[in-house]
Protein backbone atom coordinates (compact mmCIF):
# COMPACT_ATOMS: atom_id res chain seq x y z
CA UNK A 1 0.00 0.00 0.00
CA UNK A 2 1.34 3.42 -1.00
CA UNK A 3 1.24 5.76 2.50
CA UNK A 4 1.83 9.41 2.66
CA UNK A 5 3.37 10.80 5.50
CA UNK A 6 2.61 14.68 6.40
CA UNK A 7 5.82 15.88 8.66
CA UNK A 8 9.55 14.59 8.67
CA UNK A 9 9.55 15.41 12.59
CA UNK A 10 10.65 13.17 14.76
CA UNK A 11 7.01 11.58 14.90
CA UNK A 12 6.36 12.13 11.64
CA UNK A 13 9.98 9.68 10.69
CA UNK A 14 9.57 6.98 13.02
CA UNK A 15 5.78 6.49 11.58
CA UNK A 16 7.61 6.47 8.30
CA UNK A 17 10.26 4.19 9.42
CA UNK A 18 7.98 1.48 10.84
CA UNK A 19 5.34 1.79 8.20
CA UNK A 20 8.21 0.86 5.87
CA UNK A 21 9.36 -2.06 7.61
CA UNK A 22 5.33 -2.86 7.76
CA UNK A 23 6.03 -3.81 4.04
CA UNK A 24 3.97 -0.12 2.67
CA UNK A 25 5.95 2.31 0.07
CA UNK A 26 6.16 5.16 2.02
CA UNK A 27 6.48 8.90 1.28
CA UNK A 28 7.04 11.83 3.70
CA UNK A 29 6.69 14.83 2.96
CA UNK A 30 8.08 18.22 4.88
CA UNK A 31 8.35 22.14 4.07
CA UNK A 32 11.80 22.19 5.65
CA UNK A 33 14.96 20.63 3.96
CA UNK A 34 15.95 18.05 6.24
CA UNK A 35 13.99 16.07 8.96
CA UNK A 36 13.30 17.05 12.45
CA UNK A 37 14.22 21.27 11.65
CA UNK A 38 11.74 22.15 14.07
CA UNK A 39 9.91 21.18 17.06
CA UNK A 40 12.76 18.07 16.87
CA UNK A 41 15.61 20.40 16.52
CA UNK A 42 16.70 21.43 20.44
CA UNK A 43 14.31 19.80 22.77
CA UNK A 44 15.52 18.55 26.15
CA UNK A 45 16.98 15.24 25.05
CA UNK A 46 15.05 13.23 27.61
CA UNK A 47 13.72 10.02 26.70
CA UNK A 48 11.71 9.96 30.18
CA UNK A 49 9.35 7.27 30.24
CA UNK A 50 8.75 7.61 34.09
CA UNK A 51 8.15 11.18 33.40
CA UNK A 52 5.28 10.95 31.36
CA UNK A 53 2.56 12.80 33.03
CA UNK A 54 -0.28 15.14 31.80
CA UNK A 55 0.05 18.71 32.94
CA UNK A 56 -3.71 18.62 33.55
CA UNK A 57 -3.80 17.74 37.30
CA UNK A 58 -5.15 18.09 40.32
CA UNK A 59 -3.89 21.45 42.24
CA UNK A 60 -2.69 23.05 38.93
CA UNK A 61 -4.63 25.87 38.24
CA UNK A 62 -4.03 27.11 41.55
CA UNK A 63 -0.27 26.49 40.45
CA UNK A 64 -0.62 28.74 37.61
CA UNK A 65 -2.12 31.65 38.87
CA UNK A 66 0.81 31.61 41.52
CA UNK A 67 3.53 30.70 38.84
CA UNK A 68 1.97 34.03 36.77
CA UNK A 69 3.80 35.92 39.40
CA UNK A 70 6.96 34.71 39.79
CA UNK A 71 10.07 35.65 37.49
CA UNK A 72 11.34 32.60 36.65
CA UNK A 73 7.80 31.41 36.11
CA UNK A 74 7.53 27.75 34.61
CA UNK A 75 4.07 28.57 32.56
CA UNK A 76 3.95 31.79 30.72
CA UNK A 77 0.10 33.00 28.98
CA UNK A 78 -0.38 35.24 26.91
CA UNK A 79 -3.60 35.83 26.14
CA UNK A 80 -5.36 35.52 22.63
CA UNK A 81 -8.47 36.59 20.31
CA UNK A 82 -8.34 32.98 18.56
CA UNK A 83 -11.25 30.74 19.99
CA UNK A 84 -8.69 27.86 20.00
CA UNK A 85 -7.25 29.20 22.67
CA UNK A 86 -10.09 29.67 25.57
CA UNK A 87 -11.16 26.05 24.50
CA UNK A 88 -8.41 24.21 24.48
CA UNK A 89 -7.87 26.09 28.11
CA UNK A 90 -11.00 25.36 29.10
CA UNK A 91 -10.60 21.58 28.20
CA UNK A 92 -7.36 21.49 29.93
CA UNK A 93 -8.96 22.99 33.28
CA UNK A 94 -11.73 20.07 33.11
CA UNK A 95 -8.98 17.47 33.02
CA UNK A 96 -7.56 19.15 36.25
CA UNK A 97 -9.27 16.59 38.40
CA UNK A 98 -7.99 12.71 40.25
CA UNK A 99 -10.46 10.69 38.02
CA UNK A 100 -9.30 12.49 34.52
CA UNK A 101 -5.67 12.67 35.76
CA UNK A 102 -5.23 8.85 36.59
CA UNK A 103 -6.93 7.74 33.14
CA UNK A 104 -5.04 10.79 30.86
CA UNK A 105 -1.57 9.01 32.88
CA UNK A 106 -2.04 5.89 32.48
CA UNK A 107 -2.90 6.27 28.84
CA UNK A 108 0.61 8.37 28.63
CA UNK A 109 2.69 5.34 30.24
CA UNK A 110 1.09 2.89 28.47
CA UNK A 111 2.41 4.37 25.16
CA UNK A 112 5.27 5.50 26.59
CA UNK A 113 6.39 2.13 28.79
CA UNK A 114 5.81 0.60 24.89
CA UNK A 115 8.02 3.22 22.90
CA UNK A 116 11.22 1.97 25.13
CA UNK A 117 10.78 -1.26 24.27
CA UNK A 118 10.07 -0.19 20.44
CA UNK A 119 13.24 1.98 20.81
CA UNK A 120 15.44 -0.89 22.68
CA UNK A 121 14.47 -3.36 19.36
CA UNK A 122 15.42 -0.48 17.16
CA UNK A 123 18.94 0.10 19.13
CA UNK A 124 19.63 -3.24 19.05
CA UNK A 125 19.11 -4.52 15.41
CA UNK A 126 20.45 -1.34 13.91
CA UNK A 127 23.70 1.18 14.39
CA UNK A 128 22.07 3.87 15.39
CA UNK A 129 23.73 6.44 17.42
CA UNK A 130 22.54 9.77 18.91
CA UNK A 131 24.85 9.85 22.08
CA UNK A 132 22.35 8.33 23.98
CA UNK A 133 22.90 7.37 27.76
CA UNK A 134 20.72 5.19 30.17
CA UNK A 135 21.34 6.58 33.24
CA UNK A 136 17.71 7.32 34.33
CA UNK A 137 16.21 10.86 35.14
CA UNK A 138 16.44 12.65 38.57
CA UNK A 139 13.55 14.53 38.92
CA UNK A 140 14.55 17.21 42.59
CA UNK A 141 12.29 18.70 44.80
CA UNK A 142 13.30 21.77 46.65
CA UNK A 143 10.10 22.02 48.90
CA UNK A 144 8.52 18.94 51.32
CA UNK A 145 5.06 20.01 49.89
CA UNK A 146 6.69 18.39 46.36
CA UNK A 147 7.81 15.50 48.17
CA UNK A 148 4.47 15.16 49.55
CA UNK A 149 2.44 15.62 46.41
CA UNK A 150 4.69 13.10 44.22
CA UNK A 151 3.51 10.18 45.94
CA UNK A 152 0.44 9.77 43.95
CA UNK A 153 2.38 10.01 40.58
CA UNK A 154 4.69 6.85 42.66
CA UNK A 155 1.65 4.85 43.48
CA UNK A 156 0.56 5.47 39.60
CA UNK A 157 4.13 4.51 38.51
CA UNK A 158 3.89 1.35 40.65
CA UNK A 159 0.77 -0.07 38.86
CA UNK A 160 2.58 0.81 35.19
CA UNK A 161 5.74 -1.11 36.46
CA UNK A 162 7.77 1.70 35.83
CA UNK A 163 10.44 1.42 38.26
CA UNK A 164 11.23 4.30 40.76
CA UNK A 165 13.29 5.23 43.79
CA UNK A 166 12.68 8.26 46.32
CA UNK A 167 16.05 9.44 46.72
CA UNK A 168 17.42 11.43 50.06
CA UNK A 169 19.75 14.41 49.61
CA UNK A 170 23.00 12.27 49.80
CA UNK A 171 21.32 9.58 47.60
CA UNK A 172 20.66 12.14 45.16
CA UNK A 173 24.43 13.57 45.27
CA UNK A 174 25.71 9.69 44.50
CA UNK A 175 23.23 9.74 42.03
CA UNK A 176 24.12 12.92 40.26
CA UNK A 177 27.48 13.82 42.05
CA UNK A 178 27.14 17.39 40.11
CA UNK A 179 24.81 18.28 42.72
CA UNK A 180 27.37 17.84 45.30
CA UNK A 181 27.85 21.71 45.56
CA UNK A 182 24.38 22.60 45.96
CA UNK A 183 22.80 19.90 48.30
CA UNK A 184 21.69 22.49 50.77
CA UNK A 185 19.21 23.83 47.78
CA UNK A 186 17.65 20.36 47.80
CA UNK A 187 14.94 18.21 50.42
CA UNK A 188 14.47 14.69 48.19
CA UNK A 189 14.28 13.35 44.68
CA UNK A 190 12.48 10.84 42.48
CA UNK A 191 15.02 8.63 40.35
CA UNK A 192 13.31 6.89 37.34
CA UNK A 193 16.50 4.48 36.32
CA UNK A 194 14.94 3.32 33.13
CA UNK A 195 14.68 6.95 31.67
CA UNK A 196 17.04 7.26 28.95
CA UNK A 197 18.80 10.47 27.23
CA UNK A 198 19.71 11.23 23.58
CA UNK A 199 20.54 13.53 21.10
CA UNK A 200 17.17 14.02 19.05
CA UNK A 201 17.83 15.64 16.04
CA UNK A 202 20.97 13.26 15.55
CA UNK A 203 18.90 10.55 15.46
CA UNK A 204 16.15 12.03 13.06
CA UNK A 205 19.27 12.05 10.87
CA UNK A 206 20.60 8.94 11.29
CA UNK A 207 16.70 7.49 11.04
CA UNK A 208 16.49 9.46 7.91
CA UNK A 209 19.07 7.44 6.38
CA UNK A 210 18.16 4.14 7.64
CA UNK A 211 14.33 5.06 6.06
CA UNK A 212 16.28 6.16 2.34
CA UNK A 213 17.79 2.67 2.19
CA UNK A 214 14.55 0.82 3.14
CA UNK A 215 12.97 2.77 -0.01
CA UNK A 216 11.39 5.59 1.78
CA UNK A 217 10.84 8.62 0.01
CA UNK A 218 11.51 12.03 1.32
CA UNK A 219 10.09 15.18 -0.76
CA UNK A 220 11.67 18.25 1.28
CA UNK A 221 11.47 21.90 0.80
CA UNK A 222 7.68 20.90 0.37
CA UNK A 223 4.64 23.00 1.13
CA UNK A 224 1.65 20.86 1.82
CA UNK A 225 -1.59 23.26 1.27
CA UNK A 226 -5.16 21.02 2.01
CA UNK A 227 -6.33 17.89 1.65
CA UNK A 228 -8.62 17.18 -0.74
CA UNK A 229 -11.22 15.16 -0.19
CA UNK A 230 -15.11 13.09 -0.52
CA UNK A 231 -17.46 11.88 2.25
CA UNK A 232 -15.46 8.59 3.29
CA UNK A 233 -11.82 9.24 1.79
CA UNK A 234 -8.96 11.79 1.40
CA UNK A 235 -8.37 11.63 -2.05
CA UNK A 236 -4.96 13.30 -2.35
CA UNK A 237 -2.35 16.09 -1.19
CA UNK A 238 -2.15 19.69 -2.65
CA UNK A 239 1.40 20.34 -2.20
CA UNK A 240 3.68 23.17 -3.93
CA UNK A 241 4.78 20.53 -6.05
CA UNK A 242 1.36 19.81 -7.31
CA UNK A 243 -1.16 16.94 -5.94
CA UNK A 244 0.30 13.81 -4.17
CA UNK A 245 -2.09 10.93 -4.10
CA UNK A 246 -1.67 7.63 -2.00
CA UNK A 247 -4.04 4.73 -0.51
CA UNK A 248 -3.66 5.88 2.98
CA UNK A 249 -2.29 9.63 4.60
CA UNK A 250 -0.65 10.43 7.96
CA UNK A 251 -1.21 13.53 9.75
CA UNK A 252 2.20 14.39 11.67
CA UNK A 253 2.60 17.92 11.39
CA UNK A 254 2.11 18.31 15.06
CA UNK A 255 0.29 21.56 15.93
CA UNK A 256 0.29 22.32 12.43
CA UNK A 257 -2.16 19.35 11.66
CA UNK A 258 -4.88 21.84 13.04
CA UNK A 259 -5.54 24.13 10.91
CA UNK A 260 -4.97 21.04 7.70
CA UNK A 261 -7.04 18.98 9.35
CA UNK A 262 -10.68 21.33 9.95
CA UNK A 263 -11.31 21.62 6.34
CA UNK A 264 -11.94 17.82 6.34
CA UNK A 265 -14.35 18.09 9.70
CA UNK A 266 -11.70 17.09 11.88
CA UNK A 267 -11.37 18.99 14.88
CA UNK A 268 -7.81 18.43 17.12
CA UNK A 269 -7.54 20.03 20.20
CA UNK A 270 -4.57 20.48 19.60
CA UNK A 271 -2.55 23.69 20.93
CA UNK A 272 0.86 25.22 20.47
CA UNK A 273 2.98 24.92 23.99
CA UNK A 274 6.19 27.12 23.18
CA UNK A 275 9.28 25.86 24.88
CA UNK A 276 12.50 26.98 24.78
CA UNK A 277 16.10 25.02 25.32
CA UNK A 278 19.99 26.37 25.53
CA UNK A 279 22.38 23.84 24.14
CA UNK A 280 25.89 24.55 26.30
CA UNK A 281 29.50 23.52 26.09
CA UNK A 282 30.60 21.32 28.83
CA UNK A 283 33.58 22.76 30.29
CA UNK A 284 34.01 20.54 33.45
CA UNK A 285 32.68 16.98 34.09
CA UNK A 286 32.69 16.62 37.35
CA UNK A 287 30.35 19.28 37.58
CA UNK A 288 27.90 18.17 35.25
CA UNK A 289 24.89 15.61 35.23
CA UNK A 290 25.45 12.51 34.05
CA UNK A 291 22.14 12.62 32.66
CA UNK A 292 18.88 14.35 33.19
CA UNK A 293 18.17 16.08 36.37
CA UNK A 294 14.27 17.73 36.55
CA UNK A 295 14.19 21.00 38.76
CA UNK A 296 10.62 20.75 39.52
CA UNK A 297 10.15 23.69 40.88
CA UNK A 298 11.02 25.68 37.54
CA UNK A 299 10.10 22.77 35.34
CA UNK A 300 13.38 22.73 33.89
CA UNK A 301 15.09 19.40 32.37
CA UNK A 302 19.20 19.52 32.01
CA UNK A 303 20.68 17.12 30.34
CA UNK A 304 23.84 15.60 29.59
CA UNK A 305 25.20 14.80 25.54
CA UNK A 306 28.82 13.79 25.37
CA UNK A 307 30.28 17.34 25.42
CA UNK A 308 27.18 19.69 25.15
CA UNK A 309 24.31 20.16 28.10
CA UNK A 310 20.69 20.90 26.94
CA UNK A 311 18.69 22.87 28.72
CA UNK A 312 14.96 23.38 28.28
CA UNK A 313 11.92 24.36 29.72
CA UNK A 314 8.86 26.86 30.31
CA UNK A 315 5.53 26.51 28.78
CA UNK A 316 4.06 29.23 27.18
CA UNK A 317 0.88 30.31 25.32
CA UNK A 318 1.80 32.49 22.60
CA UNK A 319 0.16 30.86 19.68
CA UNK A 320 2.50 30.16 16.65
CA UNK A 321 4.75 32.89 18.00
CA UNK A 322 8.45 31.69 17.25
CA UNK A 323 10.20 35.23 19.14
CA UNK A 324 13.15 34.61 21.24
CA UNK A 325 13.09 36.79 24.63
CA UNK A 326 16.19 37.29 26.55
CA UNK A 327 14.11 37.15 29.39
CA UNK A 328 12.69 33.60 28.51
CA UNK A 329 16.87 32.78 28.46
CA UNK A 330 17.11 34.18 32.01
CA UNK A 331 15.02 31.60 33.29
CA UNK A 332 16.45 28.56 31.86
CA UNK A 333 19.63 30.02 32.36
CA UNK A 334 19.19 30.84 35.90
CA UNK A 335 18.42 27.19 36.90
CA UNK A 336 21.33 25.19 35.26
CA UNK A 337 23.48 27.75 37.07
CA UNK A 338 21.72 27.53 40.34
CA UNK A 339 22.43 23.77 40.13
CA UNK A 340 25.53 22.77 37.99
CA UNK A 341 27.15 26.25 38.54
CA UNK A 342 30.44 25.03 37.12
CA UNK A 343 29.16 22.65 34.54
CA UNK A 344 29.18 24.58 31.12
CA UNK A 345 29.86 28.07 29.35
CA UNK A 346 27.19 29.99 29.24
CA UNK A 347 28.65 32.49 26.95
CA UNK A 348 28.60 30.36 24.12
CA UNK A 349 25.04 29.07 25.18
CA UNK A 350 22.82 28.45 21.80
CA UNK A 351 19.51 29.95 22.47
CA UNK A 352 16.38 27.88 20.70
CA UNK A 353 12.48 28.02 20.56
CA UNK A 354 10.33 25.46 19.30
CA UNK A 355 6.33 24.92 19.60
CA UNK A 356 5.41 21.48 21.18
CA UNK A 357 1.58 19.99 20.30
CA UNK A 358 -0.48 19.96 23.42
CA UNK A 359 -3.73 17.77 23.73
CA UNK A 360 -6.13 19.68 26.68
CA UNK A 361 -5.70 15.89 28.69
CA UNK A 362 -1.86 15.44 27.60
CA UNK A 363 -2.61 12.31 25.54
CA UNK A 364 -1.40 12.03 21.87
CA UNK A 365 -3.56 11.13 19.27
CA UNK A 366 -2.82 8.39 17.24
CA UNK A 367 -4.56 6.32 14.93
CA UNK A 368 -7.88 6.41 12.83
CA UNK A 369 -10.18 9.31 11.84
CA UNK A 370 -13.47 9.40 10.54
CA UNK A 371 -11.97 9.40 6.59
CA UNK A 372 -11.26 5.90 6.11
CA UNK A 373 -7.81 6.28 4.21
CA UNK A 374 -7.07 8.90 7.03
CA UNK A 375 -4.34 8.78 10.38
CA UNK A 376 -3.11 10.65 13.13
CA UNK A 377 0.28 10.69 14.42
CA UNK A 378 0.30 14.13 16.63
CA UNK A 379 -0.70 15.66 19.99
CA UNK A 380 2.23 14.31 22.05
CA UNK A 381 3.13 17.69 23.61
CA UNK A 382 7.03 17.73 25.44
CA UNK A 383 7.14 13.66 25.14
CA UNK A 384 7.18 13.66 21.19
CA UNK A 385 11.01 11.88 21.39
CA UNK A 386 9.66 9.66 24.21
CA UNK A 387 6.64 8.92 22.65
CA UNK A 388 7.75 8.59 18.97
CA UNK A 389 8.55 5.08 18.68
CA UNK A 390 5.82 3.25 20.66
CA UNK A 391 3.56 5.67 18.40
CA UNK A 392 5.32 5.00 15.05
CA UNK A 393 4.63 1.17 15.80
CA UNK A 394 1.24 1.45 17.14
CA UNK A 395 0.33 3.53 14.05
CA UNK A 396 1.44 1.45 11.70
CA UNK A 397 -0.25 -1.90 12.93
CA UNK A 398 -3.47 0.01 12.66
CA UNK A 399 -2.69 0.96 9.05
CA UNK A 400 -1.64 -2.27 7.93
CA UNK A 401 -5.00 -3.35 10.11
CA UNK A 402 -2.77 -5.70 12.40
CA UNK A 403 -3.30 -6.64 16.21
CA UNK A 404 -1.77 -3.85 17.87
CA UNK A 405 1.01 -4.79 21.25
CA UNK A 406 -0.97 -2.47 23.37
CA UNK A 407 -4.26 -1.56 23.86
CA UNK A 408 -4.82 1.42 21.78
CA UNK A 409 -8.20 2.15 22.91
CA UNK A 410 -8.10 5.92 24.19
CA UNK A 411 -6.34 7.02 21.91
CA UNK A 412 -7.48 7.79 18.85
CA UNK A 413 -9.61 11.37 17.38
CA UNK A 414 -12.59 9.73 18.34
CA UNK A 415 -11.95 10.35 22.15
CA UNK A 416 -12.97 13.79 21.48
CA UNK A 417 -16.16 13.51 19.63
Amino acid sequence: MKVIVLGAGVVGLTSAWYLAQAGHQVTVVDRQSRSAEETSFANAGQLSYGYSSPWAAPGIPLKALKWLTHKHSPLIVKPSASPMFYLWLMNMLKNCNESHYQVNKNRMLRVANYSRACLSDLAKNHAIKYQGRQRGTLQVFRHHAQVEAVQKDMKLLAESDVRFNLLNVDECVKAEPGLALVKDKLVAGLHLPDDETGDCYQFCQQLTDMAKMAGVEFKFNVQVNKLHFDKTNITGVDTSIGELKADAYVVALGCYSVNLLKPVGINLPVYPVKGYSLTIPMTDEQFSPVSTVMDETYKVAITRFDNRIRVAGTAELNGFNLDLPEKRKATIAMVVQDLFPKAGNLAEAEFWTGLRPMTPDGTPIIGKTKLANLYTNTGHGTLGWTMACGSAKLLADIVSGNEPDIDASGLDSFRYV
